[in-house]
């Protein structure tokens, strides 16, 4: 099976009340992980790589890995699985452009820090050219605190999306689907100690009912699992006060109008936690074949927990 668009599968999560898990990838482990739970919860899956992941891994290695992750889920598992291979955070028309003509299937075009005409010329003049070569477009309104590879912006420069601007928005640049802004975060500390982390679920459901059956993303939605913390810190690293967004909100969200959610510091963390915890145990070993398998099966493991618990996107591919 080719490489999908998101079109389909987004109005399937919509209609069915789960969300389609977006999980950042950047090597092999990471991509077999992630495809390997996919595989075996028969969920639809969006493979997203960031400037940066492109930057260190080469959008050729990056799309040589993803296409043998497709060809094997057809041999081992029997059936097509429906995979998309998404642009996170581009910056600039060049780089979209560069990453369609290079054969993602998505993009994303985040000119979120920018006035709101300015947003919108950008993001129609991506449009525009994704449309061109059959490529599906996600925009921003809003602006999400945190760092994430090429992603900084301070809690004071961050805001909600203002729901009243999102009609025109999407209207006039003719995006395919629309992340916005109701209290998530980039990165592994998203939330200060102590507090009681809530989404703004009225945000999200004023922009659905202005945008009737339009897919919404959700960005920064990485739940920060404290084992994995807990993990890293007991095996030399130093984490304190690392917090995610609660699973249980992002499970409502995706019964919502929340079609995809962007999941990258989780399968950081997974892998981080379990090779510190392996040198630690075996600071004998020297193989990365040996520590990266390990790191392997908790990325299967953690991701297979997000599709059925988190998404409810299991048994739908």
């Amino acid at each position: 099976m080719a490489i999908v668009t998101t079109k389909e599968m987004f109005q399937k999560a919509y209609d069915g009340g789960y969300a389609i898990g977006a999980f950042n990838v950047n090597n092999m482990e990471i991509v077999q992980g992630i495809t390997e739970a996919a595989i075996e919860q028969r969920a639809p899956l969006i493979l997203q790589v960031s400037k940066g992941a492109r930057a260190y891994a080469k959008h050729v290695y990056l799309m040589k890995l993803i296409e043998a992750a497709i060809e094997d889920a057809e041999q081992t598992a029997g059936f097509d699985l429906p995979i998309a291979v998404h642009l996170d955070h581009g910056d600039s028309f060049e780089l979209c452009k560069s990453c369609i003509d290079g054969g993602f299937s998505s993009v994303m075009i985040d000119a979120s820090g920018k006035p709101f005409e300015e947003n919108i010329a950008i993001t129609k003049q991506v449009v525009e050219y994704a449309h061109d070569h059959g490529v599906v477009v996600e925009a921003e309104l809003g602006t999400l605190a945190g760092v994430e590879d090429e992603v900084n912006v301070s809690a004071e420069d961050s805001s909600y999306t203002r729901p009243e601007d999102v009609q025109e928005f999407v209207q006039r640049t003719g995006c395919d689907s629309l992340a916005i802004a109701i209290g998530t975060s980039h990165g592994a500390y998203k939330f200060k100690p102590g507090t009681n982390p809530q989404l703004r679920f009225d945000i999200l459901e004023d922009v659905s009912k202005r945008l009737p059956g339009f897919p919404i993303v959700l960005h920064g939605s990485s739940s920060v699992p404290q084992k994995f913390v807990e993990m890293i810190n007991a095996n030399g690293g130093n984490m304190p006060g690392a917090i995610g967004v609660p699973e249980d909100q992002l499970r409502k969200a995706a019964s919502m109008a929340v079609c995809k959610i962007n999941i990258d510091s989780d399968l950081r963390l997974a892998m981080t936690a379990t090779v510190r915890k392996f040198f630690n145990e075996h600071p004998d070993k020297f193989d990365p074949r040996e520590y990266l398998k390990p790191a392997r099966a908790t990325i299967k493991d953690m991701v297979a927990h997000k599709l059925v618990n988190v998404l409810g996107c299991n048994g739908k591919a």
